[in-house]
């Protein structure tokens, strides 16, 4: 599956995740997203479930600063919007803390839920904290890579004790 990045240049370009994915060749830094692309979208209505696979050829993130994020989010892109399940980022500056993932981790929880364990591990090798976010997801992502509804996610969300929007 393709990554593709919709990039804002709003955080430490030393620290962007995103842009170190371009670097490296692993996603491509595009200006506006294709309608086959799944959009992951902090705020959209729908939550990412693995039988979407086949409706996309393409992973989007888009890049921006989390404070920054209500307002960019409130644009209008191209694509199917989904959010991800709750997930605990692994990087340093947000260690442990639900649903503040850096662009990376975004994308490779969507590769993990949509069944490519390769890809994810694959994007996130890059990083000496990469191995982190698998590790504090690992059986979180395998429950969400099963789950055949919105309702079994809320389920799964619930099992293990974190609240849902």
């Amino acid at each position: 599956m393709k990554i593709n990045l919709l990039m804002f240049y709003q955080d430490d370009p030393k620290k962007c995740t995103a842009a170190k994915l371009i670097k490296f060749g692993l996603a491509k830094k595009i200006t506006k997203s294709q309608s086959k692309t799944v959009l992951l979208h902090p705020y959209a209505e729908k939550t990412l479930l693995s039988h979407e696979k086949s409706s996309f050829n393409s992973i989007t993130g888009i890049d921006c600063s989390w404070v920054l994020a209500e307002k960019v989010f409130q644009e209008n892109f191209t694509g199917v919007s989904r959010k991800l399940p709750p997930l605990l980022a692994g990087n340093p500056v947000n260690y442990s803390k639900i649903n503040k993932l850096t662009t990376v981790e975004a994308i490779a929880g969507a590769a993990f839920i949509l069944g490519d364990e390769m890809l994810s591990q694959k994007l996130l090798e890059k990083f000496n904290w990469g191995h982190t976010f698998l590790e504090l997801n690992e059986n979180l992502l395998r429950d969400y890579q099963k789950a055949t509804s919105e309702e079994k996610v809320i389920q799964i969300i619930r099992e293990y004790g974190y609240e849902y929007n």
